[in-house]
This record gives structure tokens, sequence and C-alpha cells, in this order.
């Protein structure tokens, strides 16, 4: 696999890894016991950290991205082995 390749799958990893951890680990004023500012959103964080999620983004990601390149080059999980319909019958065979 070419390093470009790699790079693609794991900044593809990456934001899908981001996207799903932003929502843990993020409180809002109700639940951290602080006093909400006039005209704030009832959703809104009050911790929150971006440098933290990059941080398990980023960790994540490698992780990911390994053991799909590992994959990729070992075979340990092919088309095959994942195809849960079963073969279905050409023409020719159902004609006969």
């Amino acid at each position: 696999m070419q390093i470009t390749s790699i790079l693609a799958v794991y900044f593809l990893f990456w934001v899908m890894t981001a996207f799903v951890m932003l929502p843990f680990g993020v409180r809002t004023a109700d639940e951290a016991g602080v006093e909400k500012v006039p005209g704030q959103a009832e959703s809104a964080p009050v911790n929150f950290r971006p440098a933290r999620i990059l941080v398990r983004a980023t960790i994540v990601a490698i992780v990911l991205t390994t053991l799909f390149v590992l994959n990729f080059e070992y075979g340990w999980i092919g088309v095959d082995d994942i195809n849960i319909f079963p073969e279905r019958p050409t023409i020719a065979e159902q004609s006969q």
C-alpha cells in the first residue's frame, strides 16, 4: 500500500473519530452546576476542550489505520468473510 493511500485512510479515520468523540466528556451548565450566561443555549458545553478531542482522535485513528493496513497486507478479513448474503443463481442456472 502506498504512503499516500495510508495517509488518506488515516485522514478519513481521524475525521470520523473526531466527530464520534465530540459529545463524550462534555457537560452542560446544568450538569456542572454553573450559572448560565444570558442568551446561552441549554445544550452549550461548559468544559469544551478541543485539544483533548484532537489527541484522542489522533490515537484512535492511528490504531484503526494500523489495523486497516495490516489487514490489507495480511488479508485477515476479506470480502468473502463478511458476505452475509448467499450467492444468487445465474440466469443460465435458473433456466436449467
